[in-house]
């Protein structure tokens, strides 16, 4: 099969964790017989230096005519003084909205060979964690109505909610439920936000149409809470735009390092037989301060190309050979330095971000699926 993806490198660390995850996509194609056209796409601080803004009409035209769309990071304390609507990381809020995927998926999965590396105490983790966030990304406050004051002495920021938007990312979240361990949490701020109060009222509507499905509703600050205290109560967790953000962060921790893990932002699906549009990105940040010195960690980066393979082409058996491959590699005792800083065994050996990428396709390559 024939593909097309549109390529983000963006800033940072960006261009090489992306590097090293096309090697894996390289490496796919060949042991499977696809092919992948690549795109190359300018967007973030780098489509500032270029053009003068973060999303160039053409890379949002060029982007639609793609079937997927892999992204590094942007953003970077270059471009922190610019004003809002010129600052890297509206090409982000630009392209979600451009491309109409409203559904972000972060799994949070503690993977056996970096238990050493989760923070939390044996007790607490127990048998490990497998939890997906399934975040609302098109709206909320993030796109509500904000500004400032005439006097500038005030700002504000909406948060702004319509019942189409929540339903379909529910509707979302218990699909996903029903294909893992039929268990949802909504998480939301009932008890002081009237848009959290809409979710309820939107929840107990759609949650009859999935009895199958455990449902369960807890306030932000308490999930936070006990996302820390005992992760493995949670599968399938369905909240805001910006609660999402924050909680798929806390919950990349527990996993050992936020650079493990990968996000798919979806939309409508495809045409029978058609690719599903998608943005695929490590949730990790542009990280300027280690850009160029070949220490990221791009398994992250990686893992989200396996979720390209699998939302956005139905590729599962290639997703899956990605993942075991990264599971493989983790297992023999490589490391990037992130992964390794908690407890360095006599097994454990540091790899930069090439050679991580470079072990990951070998073993996509040696695969059996």
């Amino acid at each position: 099969m024939n593909y097309r993806i549109g390529i983000v490198r963006g800033d940072g660390i960006g261009p090489e964790v992306v590097g090293a995850a096309l090697g894996v996509l390289e490496a796919v194609g060949a042991r499977f017989g696809h092919a992948f056209a690549k795109e190359e796409l300018l967007a973030g601080g780098c489509a500032i230096d270029a053009s003068g803004e973060p999303l160039p009409e053409e890379t949002v035209a060029r982007a639609k005519a793609c079937d997927a769309v892999l992204l590094g990071a942007v953003g970077g304390p270059k471009w922190d003084t610019l004003p809002s609507h010129l600052r890297p990381e509206k090409a982000l809020l630009g392209l979600r909205s451009a491309l109409r995927v409203y559904a972000n998926l972060r799994p949070a999965v503690l993977l056996a060979p970096l238990r050493e590396a989760c923070p939390l105490k044996d007790e607490i983790v127990g048998s490990g964690f497998d939890i997906l966030i399934v975040r609302e990304l098109t709206g909320g406050i993030y796109f509500g109505k904000s500004g400032r004051t005439e006097d500038g002495q005030a700002a504000f920021d909406t948060e702004f909610y319509t019942r189409k938007e929540i339903e379909r990312i529910l509707r979302v979240g218990y699909e996903a439920a029903r294909k893992r361990r039929l268990r949802l949490c909504l998480v939301d701020k009932a008890n002081i936000l009237e848009s959290s109060r809409l979710w309820r009222e939107v929840n107990a509507r759609i949650s009859a149409e999935y009895p199958d499905v455990e449902t369960s509703a807890m306030y932000v600050d308490n999930c936070a809470m006990q996302l820390v205290r005992a992760p493995g109560q949670f599968d399938v967790i369905v909240t805001s735009n910006m609660f999402g953000d924050i909680l798929s962060d806390e919950a990349s921790m527990l996993t050992g390092s936020i650079g493990m893990l990968p996000s798919a932002s979806i939309g409508e699906p495809g045409a029978p037989g058609k690719p599903t549009m998608g943005l695929y990105e490590p949730i990790h940040g542009s990280a300027p301060d280690i850009a160029g010195k070949d220490i990221a960690n791009p398994l992250g980066t990686i893992l989200s190309v396996a979720m390209m393979l699998r939302y956005s082409f139905n590729l599962n058996k290639e997703a899956e050979a990605v993942e075991q491959a990264v599971a493989r590699v983790l297992e023999a005792g490589w490391r990037t330095a992130d992964i390794a800083l908690h407890k360095v065994e006599s097994t454990t050996r540091i790899v930069g971000t090439k050679e991580m990428g470079r072990l990951v396709a070998k073993e996509v390559q040696r695969s059996r699926i």
